[in-house]
């Protein structure tokens, strides 16, 4: 045991603040990072900003595997922890880093073969060298993105927060600096871009690796001989981890019907004024978010205890806390809407833009008004190693009962755009009530067990 390890099995609430309010952090920044690669590669040209659009998607199901995987491991290990079983929460290391090689080497393939065919399918075929300049060396060399994910989701577990964290955020500030560098100082064009993020994460990575090999203070052993083969093993990775991985395709196609819709009921303009909106609802989600992945280590320590007391306030205080920082978050963003959006406006002068932006923002801060109730279910689902409830849940909330108010309300009663907004949000927050309702009775099955 060690100070970590005693840190994460003792008050939930000072575990979840320890582990929650680092990683809200690394994620913001992370956010903005993504906001100045935009801001970067639109100065070589339109056509290099597209396929910047085109490829980002594909950049960010590549992240979410390796989240997917480091949620597994971390649901896994966490209960491994909670049941004082470190021989086989080592051995869970080495199995999940075995599973993210093996995710690794299929992404490489997909790369090799089939990029090609994903551009165009996409319908990047006017813009499609620039997407390859970009994408292949993703797609490449993503095992600087999969590794770094995976082995941060162990600190996590072992309830080591800094060194979860912060390579991360040294990676988004290398990506910044590298940026200007390699895209215009070395004139490599996007393709510096995509060079700038892989090196970056790729210096993160080693900083972990330091830790593990050099300074050998970590608590888990990140060694081969630790490894004895259970296919029970990577079935309990798995079980999380490939609901945890889908999670990020479901948001992406969250965003893409949602652009249908307004599309059907506004006309592209609307489209334009939704996607500046949509970069602030989804920042007033990283902290649901950070707590997410936070509940998924208590979470998965007090089932693995059998301590239903940990439980039990493991569930209420995320959820409390995620809502009262949402909510925060939600009234600054319906106070200060116009302000907001004129600051963070890429096409100056375009007060039309900004005025109808506002006005959308000041609707659909509604839209994570409950989601608190409903992320606190889908994490806490995951830290019991119940994966794919988890994804069942988020497909009721996300596409199932959002995407399909937003269309009653929209095109089936005639209420147009105003009506895709208002029925998004009603079918979001009934989704994480009913989302809130399953994990509680979950809950109370718990207590009988202990």
């Amino acid at each position: 045991m060690n100070s970590n390890i005693d840190s994460i099995t003792g008050n939930p609430r000072k575990a979840i603040n320890k582990l929650a309010f680092p990683t809200i952090f690394s994620m913001l920044l992370m956010f903005l990072n993504n906001l100045i690669d935009s801001f970067w590669v639109s100065g070589i040209n339109e056509n290099a900003l597209a396929a910047l659009g085109f490829i980002s998607p594909l950049y960010l199901v590549i992240i979410g595997l390796g989240s997917g995987v480091g949620a597994g491991a971390n649901s896994l290990i966490s209960r491994y922890v909670g049941a004082q079983e470190f021989e086989d929460a080592n051995n869970a290391v080495v199995h999940s880093f075995i599973l993210m090689v093996l995710v690794s080497i299929a992404v490489l393939i997909v790369g090799i073969f089939f990029l090609d065919d994903l551009i165009m399918l996409l319908g990047a075929s006017s813009v499609s060298t620039y997407c390859l300049d970009y994408g292949q060396i993703i797609f490449l060399l993503n095992i600087a993105f999969l590794a770094p994910n995976v082995t941060a989701s162990v600190f996590r577990a072992e309830g080591d927060v800094k060194r979860a964290t912060n390579p991360l955020i040294l990676t988004a500030i290398l990506n910044m600096i590298l940026d200007p560098i390699l895209i215009y100082g070395l004139n490599l064009g996007i393709f510096g871009a995509g060079l700038a993020t892989v090196i970056a994460s790729f210096i993160g990575f080693v900083w972990m690796l330091y830790w593990i090999y050099v300074k050998k203070d970590t608590f888990f052993e990140f060694k081969l001989s630790n490894y004895k083969r259970k296919l029970e093993i990577y079935k309990e990775i798995l079980v999380v981890s490939l609901p945890a991985g889908t999670e990020e395709i479901i948001f992406s196609l969250v965003a893409i019907i949602l652009n249908y819709l307004i599309i059907t009921t506004a006309g592209v303009s609307e489209v334009a004024s939704f996607t500046i909106t949509w970069r602030f609802i989804s920042i007033a989600f990283l902290p649901c978010m950070a707590i997410g992945i936070a509940t998924i280590t208590v979470s998965g320590v007090a089932y693995g205890a059998r301590s239903w007391k940990n439980f039990n306030e493991t569930i209420k205080y995320s959820t409390l806390l995620s809502l009262a920082i949402t909510l925060l978050i939600c009234a600054v963003f319906f106070i200060f809407a116009f302000p907001i959006c004129e600051i963070f406006n890429f096409q100056a002068g375009n007060l039309a833009l900004v005025d109808r932006s506002a006005e959308i923002l000041q609707i659909l801060v509604f839209y994570n008004f409950l989601i608190p109730f409903g992320a606190t279910a889908a994490y806490t689902y995951q830290g019991v190693g119940s994966g794919f409830k988890s994804l069942g849940l988020t497909v009721l909330r996300e596409l199932v009962l959002s995407m399909a108010f937003a269309y009653i309300m929209g095109i089936m009663l005639g209420m147009g755009v105003f009506g895709v907004y208002l029925g998004a949000i009603i079918g979001m927050n009934i989704g994480s009530l009913i989302g809130f309702v399953c994990i509680w009775i979950f809950n109370m099955k718990f207590k009988k067990m202990c």
